[in-house]
């Protein structure tokens, strides 16, 4: 293997260690987008529970699986709007403010599988263009061969030698 080659290999192998670091960022944004969009839309869920409850008693949580009981004498509630904002909003707004949160989290989700599937066609067109440097063919199944040498890529170009 000359220089050059191994040059190349080493380039190559240090590309798919990006990628790969790349598609690993992008599937632990992806599962967490997923987890946030499970989490919201359980607690639209709950808002629905709340409809007609004024004067009943309720698990309220205090934290992280902490619960205290409480008992509910408004269906109005306080949201943070964003920035340590908070208003006064009744259920039906509330809710129609996490569906646009939701919305939102499904489409960055989006953007970021079609930036993963981007990434994936990205590595097979590399691989691809790695699989025919070896005989001077390219992608189109041109072939570039040189004089003298047989091509051994396996492919259907077109060989003239």
């Amino acid at each position: 293997m000359s220089n050059e080659q191994e040059e190349n290999q080493q380039e190559l192998l240090f590309k798919f260690s990006m990628y790969e670091r790349q598609i690993r960022e992008l599937q632990q944004q992806i599962e967490a987008i997923g987890r946030g969009i499970v989490e919201i839309s359980s607690l639209n869920l709950g808002l629905d529970e709340l409809v007609g409850a004024t004067g009943k008693e309720i698990f309220a949580p205090m934290g992280k699986g902490i619960f205290v009981k409480a008992k509910l004498i408004s269906e109005e509630l306080n949201v943070d709007i964003g920035n340590g904002n908070i208003v006064k909003k009744s259920i039906p707004e509330t809710k129609a403010l996490i569906e646009d949160q939701i919305q939102k989290l499904k489409q960055v989700k989006e953007e970021l599988e079609k930036n993963l599937e981007d990434l994936g066609q990205e590595i097979t067109g590399m691989m691809n263009s790695q699989e025919h440097s070896h005989c001077g063919c390219e992608e189109d199944g041109e072939c570039n061969c040189k004089e003298g040498k047989e091509c051994d890529c396996g492919d259907e170009c077109e060989c003239k030698n």
